[in-house]
């Protein structure tokens, strides 16, 4: 897959990246992204939601009136789950939402996101950015001149990280940056635009075939 890759300004360097096709031309598995997208976010779940059952709510045990001969029901005590303040029956208690992917899956979960963002045309290769201060006017202007529209969700994608990027984008809203290394499937589908520095890019032209 050739891209040009575009300056600061937006306009064609009159270099191209090859970037390839065993990682940006792969046929989809949208199977294997929903996975990992589940993966990913059942995973930001704490899952310390707790409630409390008759046996740790405050109140007597003392039972509320003998078992026969009243006309009425049969009762416990006041923490009878059907009294106000009571405790909850079946209610949640803390536990994990992890779920386990094999290595593999995830790996073709997050090419068949790559290639699905390369058929969409929405993979963008730009030269390296380097900022002698964090400037949020000065990254909206290169957003503005890479045609990439603020209300639309952007990922970069740098070789590592860069306090003056992150500090420059991190106020508009619509965009995220990410080192290359940590990428994953969901920031991958959750982004209208990919942006690749060029210096990122070049690691991937760099991986083996069968990685």
């Amino acid at each position: 897959m050739q891209v040009d890759i575009l300056n600061k300004e937006g306009k064609k360097t009159g270099r191209t990246i090859e970037l390839p096709e065993e990682i940006f031309g792969v046929e989809p598995n949208n199977h294997v992204i929903y996975l990992a997208v589940k993966q990913y976010l059942a995973a930001q779940r704490q899952g310390t939601h707790k409630v409390k059952t008759r046996a740790e709510v405050k109140g007597a045990s003392r039972k509320l009136h003998k078992q026969k001969g009243t006309g009425g029901s049969r009762k416990g005590n006041i923490r009878n789950p059907l009294y106000k303040g009571g405790g909850t029956i079946f209610g949640p208690k803390p536990h994990k939402y992890d779920i386990k992917l094999n290595r593999k899956v995830k790996d073709l979960a997050k090419i068949s996101a790559l290639s699905t963002k390369a058929k969409e045309n929405s993979i963008i290769v730009v030269e390296d950015l380097n900022f002698d201060a964090p400037k949020t006017k000065t990254f909206a202007g290169i957003l503005n001149s890479l045609n990439v529209n603020v209300g639309r969700k952007t990922l970069f994608v740098l070789p590592e990280y860069n306090d003056n990027v992150y500090l420059s984008l991190r106020n508009i809203p619509t965009v995220d940056s990410v080192m290359l290394s940590d990428i994953n499937t969901y920031e991958i589908m959750n982004s209208n635009v990919l942006v690749f520095t060029e210096s990122a890019a070049k690691i991937l032209t760099e991986v083996p075939a069968e990685a």
